[in-house]
């Protein structure tokens, strides 16, 4: 256990930063999962939605630092070519 003061207040920074982050690396998970499903059940309208929510929720983690701006466009990217292939 930290014996200073500044040293407790690193561990319950650290542990809040943790678990902040947990939460959105699932989130994107999920959020991926969801476009993924609906293109393969080639369900072209549904996958159109999951991919609006996906591209919102994506760059709104950009505007708040936890990913990189080039990153979420490649994440988005990939979603939207899944989804543009339903078609083809």
């Amino acid at each position: 256990m930290a014996h200073h003061k500044s040293a407790q207040k690193r561990i319950i920074q650290t542990a809040k930063r943790a678990e902040r982050n947990r939460y959105y690396r699932t989130r994107i998970k999920n959020i991926t999962k969801a476009v993924e499903s609906a293109v393969d059940a080639s369900d072209k309208a549904a996958a159109t939605e999951a991919l609006k929510v996906a591209n919102k929720q994506i760059h709104s983690m950009v505007s708040k630092g936890f990913i990189k701006k080039t990153t979420a466009a490649r994440k988005v990217g990939r979603l939207h070519k899944m989804v543009n292939a339903i078609e083809a």
